[in-house]
């Protein structure tokens, strides 16, 4: 079968991005020819499963729902754009679509502009909503929300990662035939690459990873890329058996990292904090006893350092699709601790059907409390090491069993051939 995946940002970094990616990847594993429409300008850096890349030129602008920098673009919001910049960028890679027909399955990220190019594409397409088009774009701007709504109505499907998501389209777009034909299917991960491995073992090999990072000094310094001395000072951090928290995600407010500092506050332990953004520098002023920011890491990095944390932790105080994340720690035999709303809810419940049931409440926190994590990490940290290894088990259970990628590919191709019907 031949199957496009249309993308319209950069292949690096969290969110959707890993998405389309690991989605490529299964596929290809799977037999499939697999073509990918995006904007990164090296994909040949990243492990796409042996699939042909297209980037349309749609000149320097890239419409994005929150502001960050990216090298060599123009990045503005996806609300600022006028009318006539988003119709180019759409005809751009709607030429681009058409051009790689006919195929077995289309599948577009984001409601915007994902759907408004499968629609201009005038082909069948499957829309993946994420969440952030829909929280940072469309909620409350009436005029992206009836866009999005006309070109949903040609989507032989839409794809929700989570019930939260199906919610959260309901409420900015309303009901109507646009939400016909909603399926819930989660993102998934990479259960060969993310496993557990022994501790020496995978220390070597984070150590080893680390190494081959190319320098960043401090008078150069890319946030999106590893820290200079990493190597040394992870291998200094974990010279011991005290258990390790660990954080992987982005260092901005809606993350909740700065309840998770304050959590830690007391706690007989250290941390590691995976990551970039704006918050960093406030972040590293607030941190108390052991704590190492890596800067962002690449999941060669993160194979080898999930294995090693006692309790992987994603408080994030904002709404997520999904918590991807928490699922890769799970993979790997991280017991995952998430804050209990929205997308990380439903993970925590897939965890919950793994866990001994004296141990299900140990898997979410309440949102926003920084004391009710502290108490949940002060259990789990107090556990014997038997006693985490097996939660680390059951999470990696229910991460084969709920999100591998291979079952999620097939469930999208089903739904795909489902909806055509």
């Amino acid at each position: 079968m031949k199957i496009v995946l249309w993308h319209g940002y950069l292949l690096g970094g969290t969110g959707s991005n890993v998405y389309t990616r690991s989605l490529a990847r299964a596929f290809g594993h799977l037999g499939h020819e697999v073509v990918v429409i995006c904007q990164d300008p090296h994909p040949e850096e990243y492990d796409l499963g042996g699939a042909r890349v297209i980037r349309p030129n749609i000149g320097p602008l890239l419409p994005v729902f929150v502001l960050d920098h990216y090298k060599g673009v123009e990045a503005r919001l996806l609300s600022d754009l006028t009318v006539t910049e988003r119709a180019r960028v759409v005809d751009a890679n709607a030429a681009a679509l058409r051009a790689e027909l006919p195929a077995d399955l289309v599948l577009v990220n984001h409601v915007l502009l994902g759907a408004a190019v499968g629609a201009a594409a005038g082909t069948p397409y499957v829309v993946k909503a994420h969440g952030s088009e829909l929280e940072y774009a469309m909620r409350g701007n009436p005029e992206l929300c009836e866009w999005a709504r006309k070109c949903l109505l040609s989507a032989r499907a839409v794809i929700a990662g989570s019930a939260h998501i199906v919610s959260v389209l309901r409420e900015v777009l309303g009901a109507g035939l646009h939400l016909d034909r909603v399926l819930t299917i989660p993102p998934g991960v990479d259960v060969e690459a993310l496993r557990p491995r022994p501790r020496t073992e995978a220390l070597t090999a984070l150590v080893t990873e680390s190494r081959r990072d190319a320098p960043n000094p401090p008078d150069r310094h890319d946030p999106r890329r590893p820290d200079d001395g990493n190597a040394e000072r992870l291998a200094a951090i974990f010279a011991d058996d005290t258990p390790t928290v660990l954080y992987v995600g982005k260092l901005s407010r809606e993350k909740g990292v700065h309840l998770l500092l304050e959590a830690l506050r007391g706690l007989d332990a250290r941390a590691v904090i995976v990551g970039f953004g704006p918050e960093r520098r406030a972040l590293e002023q607030a941190a108390e006893g052991r704590v190492l920011f890596t800067g962002a890491l690449e999941h060669r990095h993160l194979a080898q350092l999930w294995p090693l944390a006692a309790v992987s932790v994603t408080p994030s105080v904002f709404p997520e699709a999904f918590g991807m994340v928490a699922a890769e720690a799970a993979a790997c035999g991280s017991p995952p601790l998430v804050a209990r709303h929205s997308g990380l809810a439903e993970v925590a419940a897939g965890l919950a059907e793994e866990y001994p049931a004296l141990r299900r409440d140990l898997t979410a926190f309440a949102p926003g409390d920084a004391g009710d994590l502290a108490a949940k990490l002060r259990t789990l940290l107090a556990l014997s090491p038997d006693e985490r290894a097996e939660l680390g088990r059951a999470a990696r259970r229910a991460a084969v069993r709920l999100w591998s990628w291979e079952r999620i590919a097939a469930r999208l191709l089903a739904a795909g051939a489902t909806a055509s019907g």
